[in-house]
């Protein structure tokens, strides 16, 4: 199964130990049953319970959260998350405001209990409600069902409000991005190097910038994948440890925004 299987041979354990897998994806294989559901038979993780996190580009940040709370409270072990989202499924083809932005991609992390290990240091998550309409798929629901009647609209497809997006993403990131450093009692200069959301060029400079940092601090791999939405920052992560920008122990700070509007921002030891 090749680099499917990566995260599970690095950690060294099998599918029978995972106790829980959570997939972020807001392009899921259906509605029902969960995609989390069809990875566990495709893996033989016959002993793990499973469920999906929908909350856009903003879903692996929080499948991690979710992840973090169950081991600390004891509830599982082991758990898998990935996110993973094929946005050229959704995407309108004629739409070059939006089609060139986004790709197809997965990530996955185990997530266990080490002793002297510090893991998640701290994560911030948030919503406003008030921006749902700048960045959603609105049709293919039971609110706008896909009918012959309704199908030249494209309700089905992604529509953006690329302006606004911008907007709320840059103060949602750093927003975000202050908050979990304060909780995590580090400094910017503590950070091995920062991972945002790929989404979009200008916000990242403008996070940079916001910052007081150089650009070369931060992980881009948006000019190759483009938006992979819940798989952006799990492909970073796994690219930032194969290429050294982090080792063992180093601080990195994750950060990220969605449709919804969502937004989280997590400080990781390495």
């Amino acid at each position: 199964m090749g680099r499917r299987l990566a995260a599970i041979e690095q950690a060294g354990i099998t599918p029978e130990e995972i106790d829980l897998i959570v997939v972020a994806t807001v392009t899921p294989d259906m509605f029902f049953p969960s995609t989390a559901c069809f990875v566990q038979k495709k893996l033989g993780a016959k002993n793990a319970a499973c469920f999906d996190v929908s909350a856009a580009c903003s879903g692996f940040l929080y499948a991690i959260e979710i992840a973090q709370n169950f081991i600390t409270s004891h509830t599982f072990n082991t758990v898998l998350v990935i996110g993973a989202d094929k946005l050229s499924t959704i995407v309108d083809w004629t739409d070059r405001n939006t089609c060139v932005l986004f790709g197809d991609g997965a990530g996955a992390a185990i997530l266990r209990n080490r002793t002297g290990s510090h893991g998640v240091i701290a994560t911030t998550m948030g919503s406003d409600g008030n921006y749902s309409d700048i960045l959603s798929m609105p049709g293919g629901c039971s609110r706008y069902p896909t009918t012959a009647e309704n199908i030249h609209l494209k309700l089905n497809t992604i529509k953006m409000s690329g302006k606004e997006v911008y907007k709320q993403a840059v103060t949602a990131m750093m927003t975000a991005a202050t908050t979990a450093l304060d909780q995590s009692g580090l400094k910017l200069e503590d950070l091995a190097c920062i991972i945002p959301h790929q989404a979009n060029m200008r916000i990242i400079e403008a996070l940079a910038d916001r910052m007081k940092l150089p650009l070369d601090k931060f992980l881009v791999n948006l000019d190759r994948y483009g938006n992979t939405s819940a798989a952006a920052v799990a492909i970073a992560l796994d690219e930032a440890n194969r290429t050294g920008r982090m080792k063992i122990g180093d601080y990195v700070l994750l950060v990220v925004f969605g449709g919804g509007l969502t937004w989280a921002s997590s400080v990781i030891q390495w």
